[in-house]
Formats: C-alpha cells, sequence, structure tokens
C-alpha cells in the first residue's frame, strides 16, 4: 500500500495520505503537534520515517537534523521536505558532536531499538546542558497487554511509563516528566460504536482478510489530530506514553 507521496506502508512506520491508516498517523502527529513549541534551537530527529513530523518541526526550530537509516525513506525525506536537513545514521551512534544539540526528538522509535540503552545515552551525549530529549513509545500496558513480547513484529522491547522512565533516568538525564495520550470525547464515542475500542476494531479487520465495513472505514478516515488528548493523568491507562526528560 503506498500512500499519496510514494512512499510504501510497510507496518514500521506510519505514513500520511492513506486512509485506512488514518487513525495511527493522526495517533503521532497529536503528539508531534504538542511537542513541537518546546523545540527550539537545533533539533536532531533520531528516526524520522516519513518526514511530515520533522516538517512540523521546523515552524518552530532554528534547524531540523533528521535521521533515519533507510536510504529510500531519506530519499524521499529529502525530496518532500526541503526544509529539513536529512542524513542516513545508526540511531546508537548518533553522527553529531557532543553538546551540539539543544532538543533531541524520537517518536514512536525507542520500542524498534535492539540496544535502548545505548541510544539513550547517546542522546543525552549531543545534547547542550539544559537540552531536552522527548520520546514517545506505546504504553506496553495497553499496547501489548497481559504479553512479555510486543505483538507488533516490528517492536523489539515495549515499556510501562515507569520502565521508560527508569530506562532515562538511568542513562544520562536527571529529571523526567511523563505524559500519557489518550482518546478525547469524540474517539471515545467511536470507540463505543465499535465494541469498545476503533484501534481493536482496525486490527480485528485487517487480520480477518476482509474489506472493512463502511462505517468503521469512514470513522477512521475522519480522524483529527485534535481527537487525542495529552494530559498527565491515568498514565497507566495511555495509549502511547511522552517523556520530556532534560
Amino acid at each position: 500500500m503506498t500512500n499519496d507521496v510514494g512512499l510504501p506502508l510497510t507496518g514500521e512506520r506510519t505514513v500520511p495520505g492513506v486512509a485506512a491508516e488514518n487513525y495511527w498517523f493522526r495517533r503521532h502527529e497529536a503528539v508531534y503537534a504538542a511537542l513541537a513549541p518546546r523545540c527550539r534551537g537545533t533539533v536532531l530527529e533520531a528516526g524520522c520515517g516519513e518526514g511530515y513530523g520533522a516538517d512540523l518541526l521546523t515552524g518552530h526550530a532554528t534547524r531540523v537534523l533528521a535521521l533515519d537509516y533507510d536510504p529510500p525513506t531519506l530519499a524521499h525525506v529529502a525530496r518532500r521536505y526541503p526544509r529539513v536537513t536529512a542524513a542516513r545514521a545508526n540511531l546508537v551512534a548518533l553522527p553529531v558532536g557532543a553538546a551540539t544539540v539543544d532538543v533531541v526528538v524520537s517518536l514512536q522509535v525507542v520500542e524498534h531499538l535492539w540496544e535502548q540503552e545505548r541510544f539513550v545515552r547517546e542522546c543525552a551525549r549531543v545534547l547542550r546542558p539544559g537540552g531536552t530529549l522527548l520520546v514517545s513509545t506505546p504504553n506496553r500496558l495497553t499496547f501489548s497487554p497481559g504479553r512479555d513480547t510486543p505483538l507488533n513484529p516490528f517492536h523489539s522491547r515495549e515499556f510501562t511509563p515507569g520502565e521508560l522512565a527508569a530506562l532515562l533516568l538511568g542513562h544520562g538525564f536527571d529529571d523526567v516528566e511523563l505524559l500519557g495520550l489518550h482518546h478525547g470525547p469524540r474517539l471515545r464515542e467511536l470507540d463505543a460504536r465499535h465494541g469498545g475500542s476503533i484501534a481493536g476494531a482496525q486490527v480485528e479487520a485487517a487480520l480477518s482478510g476482509t474489506p472493512w465495513p463502511r462505517a468503521l472505514h469512514e470513522d477512521v478516515a475522519g480522524v483529527a489530530a485534535g481527537d487525542f488528548v495529552l494530559t498527565t493523568a491515568d498514565l497507566d491507562a495511555s495509549l502511547d506514553v511522552v517523556a520530556i526528560a532534560r
């Protein structure tokens, strides 16, 4: 499946412009939009994926360096988002000098990495004194409930809110603030309409191999970033965990 600008939807990342992917795309976009005002000065995005988030951050930052490992993805980012500087990198060996970056952003990435501790130490290394790391990841308690291994085959290890905080505090950061992403009122209505979970209804429909019901397709296509809420309340029940580490 390909989006409206030609980057394949592989299941490892979300992309804009695919109606059936819109819920996941907006869920990610909501966090970018909420964190963007914190992205001043030189910003490094570790794991930029399709690039829409890095481009959004250019509205606040002086410069955005977007790193990823996949060459076709980086070619797409360079072509599609000329305000972003894109470069290939191994995220556990960032190609940036020590204390040269004001903000590191890494949303929905850490759960994909095998050397997560090393990655966090690299983020701490490249940040200037007083710099900020902004991280988001699926909440293991709600994303893979009751499991020791992730449901998503692209994930190496998922985190609870407490586990994410411990990872950051143990590898270079002194202060960690946690937020949780939740469904707002409209999405809670859609949850009720689709058997208790619009996300679960999508997974069930995809696994069935049959066409989606028309109502599900229309409701998913209509989801907006503003339908999600980022709050300090009910962290264990959150969909995604967001950490602001200093």
